[in-house]
Order: C-alpha cells, then structure tokens, then sequence
C-alpha cells in the first residue's frame, strides 16, 4: 500500500514531496532511536534522580510514540513492491511501541498498566526492542558512510577506533563495573575486546557488573566480524537494497571480487558465525556442571560467553583464572568445544565459503544426475590455493603445537593429569595460542621451551578473513615457499599446481618486516617505561598483543600507563594489519612511465 498525495497538481512536485516527506519520516525515527537508546543508557549505566528519571523517561516514552507513528508512515510511503511479511513485522512493532507508551502514560487507567507492565518484567522487553531499533538504524546509516569518499581502508581503521572509544565510554558508566574504572584501564579493556585479544588489567569476573560484561561480549563480537561487515549486512537487510556504490564499497571488506555476490556472502558469514556460535553455547553448556552456577540464567551467559568469545578468537573470560579456575579445569570435553570454535573462527571465512560453494556444487550436482535432470558437471579449482594453504598450514601448526606441548610440558603442566586430560589440555595447549587467548594451565608454569614455541605460534596466528589477528598463516607460508624456492634455484614460487605472484611475494615480505618493526618497537618501549619487569615476560605480551592472541604471564595488571598505550597500540595494529595501516597513511605512488637500468644487490 501507498500514500498518493495530492497537494500539488504537478505529479513531480508531487513527487518530490512524497520523497521529502519520506525522508523527514525516516530522520525522525532514526534519531528518535538513537535518544531513545542514549536514555536507556544513561539509565542502565547511572543511578539517576527522581526528577531527571522523570523527565528522561517522559522523553523516552515520546521517542517511542514517534518511531511507531513513524514507521506506519514509511509503510504507507514504501512502494507497493515491499515485502508483505516486512509490512506486517513493522506494523506489528508499530502498534507495541505506541501501546506500550500509552500504558506508561496511564491512559488505560493506573491498574490496568501496573499489571501489563509487571507482566513484561519491568521493560526488558522493550529495552531489548529499543536496543534493536538503534542497532538497525545504525546500520542503516552505515550505508551512507561512502558519501564521505574515504577510501575503504581508512574506513576501515577508523570504524576500530570509532568502536573503541565508543566501548571505552560504555565501560566508564558507573554501573558497568563494580568499584569505578580509570579512562585508561577502560580504553586498554575496550582495545583489548574491539581487537579480540584477551589482555585485561581488570577481573572480568570480579571487577565488572553483569552490564559490563556484556559490553565486552558485544565488543568482542562486533570487533571479531569487523564493523562494517557487521553494519552492512544489517543495513542492507532492514533497508531491502544495496546501491551499486555500496556494493563497490563494501566487496574490499568481505574480498568478494563479485558484486553480485556480496549480500549472499555477508549472509553466509553471518549465518556461519551464528551457527557456530550457538551450538558451541550449547555444547559448552551440556559440559559445565549445574552446581558451578548460581542460577540457569548465570549458566546460560557463561556458555554464550565463552562460545562467541571461542569463535571471536577473544579470549576473554568470565573466570578469574580463566579455564583453569577451580571446578572447570576438568572439564575436559568443554575444553575441546571451546578447541574446535576457535579453529573454526580462525580457519578464515574465505575458507568456509570456498568449502560451502564446492559441497553445493557436489550435492546439487549429484542429486540431479541421480534424479536424471542432467549430467553430472565437474567444476575444477573451487577449492583455489589461498585456502588450501590456510588449511595446510593450520593442519601442520596445530599438530607440531600439540607434540611440542605434550613433550615439553609431561612433567610440568601435564603431569598429574588423566590421559583424557593430557590429550585434551594438550590440544588445547596447540590451538590457544593460535590468537584464542584462553588457558587451561597456569601459564607461569609453562617450561621455557614452551614459551618459545608460543611465540612463533603466536607472531603466525590464524588465517586471512578470519576473527583472529597475528601475522597469517599464508602469509607465513607463502614467504616459507619462496624461501624454498630461492634455495632450490627456482625462479618462481609453485604450489598446488599454481604459480604465487610477486605482488603477493611482496607484500607477505612487507608485514613480515613490518611485525618485526612493530613487535620490536613494542619489546623496547615496555622495557623503557617498566625495566622491572623480566625481558622474557614482555616480549611474550608484546608477542601476545600484536597478535591478538591475549595470554600473559602475568605482568598485564603490572604495566604503567605508557605502557598500557604501547600494548593498545600493538593491539590495534596486529587487528587492522600493519600494512592496511601503511597503505591508509602513505600517499600512493603514480604511474611509472619510465624504468631504472637494473641492478643486483649484494646479499647472502
């Protein structure tokens, strides 16, 4: 259904009115969600007065009365090709939040709301609500963000920084923890969450209310798909549309080289981490004893917890001692749930879509030819070499991590324990530091040996397109084959039957030489602000915080403020990469037109 006015005789001015009006409509509900939600902040995150509790919640209520009144206008503005079932869910929103305002208003008369609103649990309900509505308005606008003709790069570092000072804010809020926080403490917690990576210098556990908490869920989740993958899809799918200048714009975030293609793989990567994450919560949950909790509800936010903080390659526990805390270091089978999920997040969506297309391709393909639709077409290369080497390189990393772990740790972490308990603290021993961040030991007892190996396993990290950080693992591998390739005099690098371009030969060398740049920089720095701390120990934070990984040994509540800012930084730059930095500041070069004589360099 459509609104045809006719205030004007001339159909394009009557045109250009309707849009007018449609975009007033539209303005309105947006910003009349984004004070609604401040409000609900501010109330959530203060103890506000009598009377400012009055006034904000009058404020409140008329938000809501203009989102829903607003809403059943653009259902009468929308063109007649709108979804019905989206025509209803807006309209069925519409009519709850306009009666929920009414009955905070008493207009239904005083007993009648007291007991509908008691009955909704004192507005969870509608907080929820209003919390969703300013999540896909925010998403909406996102869409908007090419009109400011950055370069996706820079958008894309600065939607990281954007969330976390936002993050910072929220966790300042007086009830987001329990004794107040400091601005730098709250910057490093929202860094560490924005970037997954699980360094923290407060008690998740102790120091932060069930608000807070779940702050630093939400960070981590957002952080771990990346803003703006997050922003687009939902954008795209509350608005209906993508205009080809989007879709331009948001294929170098997803490396989706067809435009076509690009709601199609946001929903795959959304669906992906969704599925996963829900199973792992309830896997998680089915492997935690009940008499560890206090309430069901207490049990079922520690199993969504750790399963999107697994996934996200975060980190970040609601334990003190992490997994290792009492009563859950046994629990052996959660262990290998929480293994799997962060292989899964760090396998690299890339790699899940590759498989996804190529499993179709197998089941539709062969359910026709058994149907005799049509032969069966074989489609060569769906698997291409990119995720190959993530798989090969992940298999071989995860395997020399647990037989290092196993042999050098028997008679310190591992002795004591069942040979179920060996074998599962020892996978989990090999995929944390693959940028999980998560312990299942005490990590101040880890042998020396052990501690080397997690720093190269920790600089490598997870795979291209996934919610881990470090230097990746095709990254490694493809600098690991030229290596080779020099060595045994050829002049090209091969693998897989496939030839690796130079432009991909350079840049791997560049964030090789740009890690160490970094790594190296952070390892100095520490040591200048805290020369008390041991050398070993530093190096395995830095190593930890550009990587994204978020183990310590234990110095982390122990780093001064300038410090702190150096492990922010590296923290930051191992999520965004060093060389998308680079590319985001440096002025690119034109054209060559001309060629210098070539020469050798002298280098053994």
């Amino acid at each position: 259904m459509k609104l045809n006015f006719k205030f004007f005789s001339n159909p394009v001015r009557n045109l250009y009115f309707t849009r007018k009006l449609k975009a007033i409509v539209e303005g309105v509900v947006r910003y009349s969600s984004f004070i609604s939600f401040g409000i609900l902040l501010y109330h959530l995150g203060y103890e506000p007065t009598s009377g400012s509790y009055a006034v904000t919640s009058f404020i409140f209520t008329l938000c809501l009365i203009l989102i829903g009144i607003g809403y059943i206008l653009k259902i009468l503005l929308n063109e007649p090709s709108i979804l019905v079932s989206r025509v209803l869910l807006e309209l069925l929103l519409s009519l709850f939040l306009i009666g929920f305002s009414l009955l905070r208003w008493n207009v239904f008369g005083m007993e009648f709301s007291e007991g509908i609103l008691n009955y909704s649990r004192q507005y969870f309900i509608v907080n929820i609500l209003v919390a969703m509505l300013f999540f896909i308005e925010i998403s909406k606008f996102s869409l908007t963000i090419n009109r400011l003709k950055a370069s996706p790069t820079l958008v894309f570092i600065m939607s990281f920084f954007i969330l976390i000072w936002i993050g910072a804010i929220l966790l300042s809020l007086p009830h987001a923890t329990q004794h107040g926080i400091s601005l730098i403490d709250a910057l490093f917690t929202s860094t560490s969450a924005v970037c997954v990576t699980g360094l923290i210098v407060l008690d998740t556990a102790k120091d932060f209310t069930f608000f807070g908490q779940t702050i630093i869920m939400i960070l981590f989740q957002i952080g771990g798909l990346g803003m703006m993958t997050f922003t687009s899809f939902f954008g795209f799918f509350f608005k209906g549309s993508f205009s080809i200048e989007n879709q331009l714009f948001i294929r170098d975030y997803i490396n989706e080289n067809n435009v076509g293609e690009i709601y199609s793989t946001l929903l795959k990567i959304i669906f992906f981490t969704v599925l996963t994450e829900v199973i792992a919560a309830f896997l998680i949950y089915h492997f935690t004893a009940d008499d560890l909790f206090s309430s069901k509800g207490e049990q079922l936010f520690f199993a969504a917890f750790h399963a999107i903080s697994a996934f996200c390659n975060a980190g970040f526990s609601t334990l003190s001692n992490g997994l290792y805390e009492s009563g859950f270091r046994e629990a052996y089978s959660m262990h290998l749930v929480l293994a799997l999920a962060i292989i899964l997040g760090g396998i690299g969506f890339p790699v899940f879509i590759n498989y996804y297309n190529y499993l179709k391709h197998v089941v539709v393909g062969g359910t026709k030819n058994l149907l005799g639709i049509e032969s069966y077409r074989h489609v060569p290369r769906i698997s291409n070499v990119s995720t190959k080497l993530s798989l090969y390189t992940t298999g071989i990393l995860l395997v020399v991590g647990f037989i290092t772990f196993w042999v050098f740790e028997s008679e310190s972490t591992l002795e004591g324990l069942s040979p179920y308990g060996k074998f599962a603290t020892a996978v989990f021993g090999a995929v944390t530091p693959r940028t999980a961040g998560f312990n299942t030991v005490d990590m101040t007892l880890l042998t020396v040996p052990t501690i080397l190996i997690y720093l190269i396993l920790m600089w490598i990290g997870a795979s291209p397109g996934s919610t881990g950080g470090g230097l990746k693992t095709s990254t490694f591998a493809v600098a690991l084959l030229n290596t080779i390739s020099i060595a045994t005099g050829k002049k090209r690098v091969e693998v897989f039957m496939r030839q690796i371009s130079n432009e991909t030969i350079q840049k791997a060398f560049a964030v090789i030489a740009l890690s160490f740049l970094v790594i190296g920089l952070g390892i100095f720095l520490v040591m200048l602000f805290d020369p008390h701390l041991p050398l070993i120990d530093v190096a395995f934070e830095v190593f930890s915080a550009f990587s994204t990984v978020g183990l310590s040994l234990g110095i982390t509540s122990q780093l001064g403020t300038a410090s702190k800012l150096v492990i922010m930084i590296c923290m930051f730059m191992g999520r965004v990469g060093t060389l998308t930095v680079l590319i985001a500041i440096v002025r690119k070069a034109g054209q060559h037109r001309y060629k210098y004589p070539e020469e050798n360099v002298f280098i053994t």
